[in-house]
């Protein structure tokens, strides 16, 4: 495999190590939190959030009034973004089914989707206010038909963003949290004096939220691990040019110092084009002191000499969000595996994704593409089987294979559970710690 590499970010060893620095500083606090509960809490929020009120929770009255700050066209857009959100929520939740067949005479098996009993919705915004976060977390809960959704996100310059707090209101949140990063976590997670704690947590985050979700894991269920932010764009020259692969990259660069960007194209020219596209750029993006960070310490360029080798590189990267510029877009569809979400053609974009046309943003980072895809409505949703026998003869058939399968394995105990069927309902005599003795009726 022929792959350069024009331009490499910050190597594995220095990510590993900034990776260990998070992990220590979340175990700490999330002990904090668990020992000293609302006090913890209120610490870290004065601390990393300079915010500090008697309660963290929003009140009604609260909510209305913050509300009323968003002007009636936000309103619209806000609404808008939901409702396409809620559209597609409601298409996959329609199509997972609760099912009950009869598998032998007699024997029912089925399965039954239940949601989740509490989730905790975290929305990223103390950089920027991530409005649309509250759609993909909040409103999804919310048509999977979760009974108590509670929100958390952090204060904007201050204060509760009035976007967030609308977004958050109209998805169906019914309890509303001003609190960040790992705080809101262990608080939802671990609960306090003055919060109850959830059963699973879900939403997007900068690494320390990404770290506290990981940590917490097994105490509680989790979405996936959604970390900072990753985009990678596969180009062609067919179907794109420098300035829409800059853009593309640059465009998700902005939302922190250590959001991964690459570019994997079969055309050098097209990456050098970029190359100096993202430099021309960065002189006039508002956001360029985040963006230029990410990009000198996890922006890469590379080239393959086929598409074959770039669908390797793609699948071996496993990007969060992956924008497909090519003569074969639907080939990468039909081919790649590990992705978090695709983008295909150059009409599509990530920010579409991210912000309003309704699938899912809350994506798998670091690798997590390869065993999982992103938030949707099913992770709401426990898959509970359930088994009935309504016959003599079922009770007896399957109760004798049991019985010979638990003996095999050495389940004495196993087998007289099913030895007590076959001789209460079938008139077997099975002496106890024996397996039952086997027929040719019941082949």
């Amino acid at each position: 495999m022929t792959v350069t590499y024009l331009k490499r970010g910050k190597p594995e060893a220095e990510r590993a190590e900034d990776d260990a620095k998070v992990r220590g500083a979340v175990e700490a606090a999330l002990a904090d939190i668990g020992a000293r509960g609302d006090a913890a809490v209120r610490e870290m929020a004065e601390k990393f959030d300079g915010y500090s009120r008697d309660s963290y929770r929003l009140t009604e009255a609260e909510i209305e009034e913050i509300i009323a700050k968003v002007s009636p066209r936000e309103m619209a857009d806000i609404r808008f973004a939901q409702e396409q959100v809620r559209h597609f929520a409601q298409a996959q939740r329609d199509s997972m089914k609760d099912i009950e067949v009869e598998t032998l005479p007699g024997v029912i098996l089925g399965h039954k989707n239940i949601p989740v009993q509490s989730v905790g919705c975290y929305v990223p915004g103390g950089k920027f206010p991530m409005v649309a976060s509250a759609h993909m977390s909040v409103a999804t809960a919310s048509v999977a038909g979760v009974p108590r959704i509670i929100a958390a996100t952090p204060p904007f310059k201050g204060e509760p963003n009035p976007g967030v707090i609308a977004a958050m209101h109209l998805g169906g949140a019914h309890e509303i949290y001003v609190l960040g990063g790992i705080q809101a976590i262990g608080a939802m997670a671990l609960g306090t004096q003055t919060i109850d704690p959830v059963h699973m947590l879900v939403g997007p985050g900068n690494a320390f939220v990404a770290e506290a979700k990981r940590q917490l894991f097994g105490r509680v269920g989790i979405d996936l691990f959604a970390g900072p932010t990753e985009t990678m764009v596969i180009a062609d020259e067919s179907a794109a040019d420098a300035e829409l692969c800059a853009t593309d990259l640059l465009g998700q660069a902005e939302h922190g110092y250590n959001s991964p960007c690459v570019l994997l194209t079969n055309s050098e020219k097209l990456a050098k084009d970029t190359l100096a596209e993202v430099e021309r750029l960065l002189q006039i993006l508002p956001t360029a002191e985040t963006a230029r960070k990410s990009w000198e310490d996890y922006g890469e360029v590379i080239v393959c000499d086929t598409y074959e080798e770039m669908l390797a590189v793609a699948d071996d990267f496993a990007s969060e969000h992956v924008q497909v510029m090519t003569d074969r877009d639907d080939w990468f569809l039909e081919h790649m595996t590990c992705y978090g979400a695709l983008f295909l053609g150059p009409r599509t974009n990530v920010a579409n994704g991210d912000k309003v046309i309704g699938t899912n943003h809350t994506l798998p980072t670091k690798k997590a593409g390869r065993y999982t895809g992103g938030l949707w409505v099913g992770k709401y949703l426990k898959t509970h089987s359930y088994q009935k026998i309504l016959t003599d003869e079922a009770a007896t058939l399957v109760g004798e294979y049991g019985s010979r399968l638990c003996i095999l394995e050495g389940f004495v105990g196993h087998a007289e559970q099913c030895n007590v069927r076959v001789r209460r309902y079938g008139g077997v005599n099975v002496p106890y710690g024996e397996g039952a003795p086997y027929r040719e009726a019941a082949e």
